[in-house]
């Protein structure tokens, strides 16, 4: 079974992360999974290099046209314009959750020192599927305003953990994907039924930003459907497609950011307090959602990027991702065949003490902070970072994604300070699509006065 039980037992991720601080190795690690079946561990930044950029062909089979079409999308130049979409949406979470803390559903609490709870994850979720829906696509989810909205709905289904989803996914080493999806279990018909709801919504928001751009107004916004469009370099299904990517992975990776930030702010106090006087020094208040908010207007926190890089290292929401040996090859020297699965683990490469030193597990924002760190947080090698991965298959959406997490942080720690419901909670990790806290995390926020 060679080490089949820690793999399953612990988080995804987390043996991986172990082995590379604790197993002598020259960048690459050999293990065995279920029926030992090989897999190969990359770990330093040589054999990343060879992986992710030398050789990045020899290990996945290459999408270029799509990936090509959709770059415009995602240049920074083009990201900067919606900043104001985030801030917008940043705004209207927290005067939201401004109001359930005033208006609490919960029994009030017997010590009135303390403000009522709220389940940060939901409220991330919900948040960042709107800001996926206003930047994505020009059309409002309004997740935010109302959980019970279609698509919310349907996609908590897909990330809601099950008992149900668990066994299947257990079992699927075993048993060929075709048979699996036989068995009449309610998580077989739940999966396919959710995809075609999120589908539909997507061919029907691709089909109107088409007649807009048919018609005489053919400025149809900055979203990232109508530059897509604007390129005549897909057909409608490669779009749906393409959309269908961008809303899973996109909302439910930064939610997952915001749920670790929130988490580690309320372990760290007094970074917390440090981060919200920077944000209120430099930021127009969270009332004013039409402030003009800019990558310039950003740049001037340094202390937020630093607490935000510093959680995408040390948390990354995908923390485990596998590539197969497209042909006969070589990492390092060292010879891999044809089929071979190869492991890229964040969680492991982002922790690991021979690249960051032996603080390496903890969460220190400080060393991005250092000069000439900004970028590297004191790493000597970009390949210490592997939360987006490098090279021609790095994340599409990571200026996307860096900014939203940035400006919905600074809303959140702007007006609230946060504690724990359960400042002794065991934290477990529920493994899955991302790497969120099992259980969700309850945040008591108390709006602070002034901003």
């Amino acid at each position: 079974m060679g080490q089949f039980v820690a793999i399953r037992t612990e988080p995804t991720g987390r043996p991986q992360q172990r082995w590379i601080n604790e197993i002598p190795n020259d960048g690459l690690i050999r293990y065995l999974n279920v029926f030992n079946e090989e897999r190969l561990l990359i770990t330093d930044p040589k054999a990343l290099a060879e992986v992710l950029t030398i050789k990045s062909y020899d290990f996945v089979k290459p999408s270029q046209v799509q990936r090509k079409n959709l770059m415009p999308a995602f240049a920074y130049r083009h990201i900067k314009d919606l900043y104001p979409v985030f801030w917008a949406k940043s705004s209207e979470m927290v005067k939201a959750l401004t109001d359930i803390i005033a208006s609490p559903d919960e029994e009030p609490s017997s010590d009135i020192s303390k403000p009522p709870a709220v389940e940060i994850g939901e409220w991330s979720s919900r948040s960042t599927l709107d800001i996926i829906g206003s930047a994505g696509m020009g059309h409002d989810f309004g997740a935010i305003k109302d959980p019970k909205t279609e698509l919310n709905v349907t996609y908590r289904k897909i990330f809601q953990p099950s008992r149900q989803g668990a066994i299947l996914g257990l079992l699927s080493l075993f048993i060929p994907f075709w048979l699996l999806r036989l068995i009449p279990v309610s998580r077989n018909q739940e999966i396919p039924a959710a995809v075609k709801t999120i589908r539909r919504i997507c061919r029907q928001l691709i089909e109107a930003k088409k007649q807009a751009l048919d018609s005489k107004n053919r400025d149809t916004g900055k979203d990232i459907i109508s530059v897509a469009l604007s390129s005549g370099g897909f057909t409608e299904e490669m779009l749906v497609d393409q959309m269908m990517t961008f809303l899973a992975a996109g909302h439910e990776t930064t939610a997952t950011a915001i749920l670790w930030a929130v988490y580690v702010l309320c372990q760290n106090p007094l970074y917390q307090t440090r981060l919200r006087d920077e944000i209120r020094s430099n930021l127009p208040s969270i009332e004013d959602p039409s402030a003009p908010i800019t990558a310039e207007t950003l740049d001037r926190l340094p202390f937020l990027h630093a607490v935000c890089n510093e959680v995408l290292r040390l948390h990354p929401p995908v923390t485990l991702t596998l590539r197969e040996v497209a042909r006969n090859t070589t990492i390092c020297g060292q010879y891999v065949p044809k089929g071979t699965k190869i492991i890229l683990a964040p969680a492991a490469v982002n922790t690991n003490k021979a690249l960051w030193g032996a603080d390496a597990l903890e969460f220190n924002p400080e060393r991005w902070l250092a000069p000439g760190n900004a970028n590297s947080g004191g790493a000597t090698s970009n390949y210490a970072m592997l939360t987006f991965l490098h090279g021609p298959r790095s994340c599409i959406g990571q200026a996307f994604a860096k900014a939203e997490f940035a400006i919905l942080m600074a809303g959140l720690v702007g007006r609230f300070e946060m504690e724990l419901e359960d400042p002794g909670m065991e934290v477990k990790i529920q493994t899955g699509i991302t790497a969120r806290i099992k259980g969700g995390l309850n945040v008591r926020m108390r709006a602070v006065e002034g901003w």
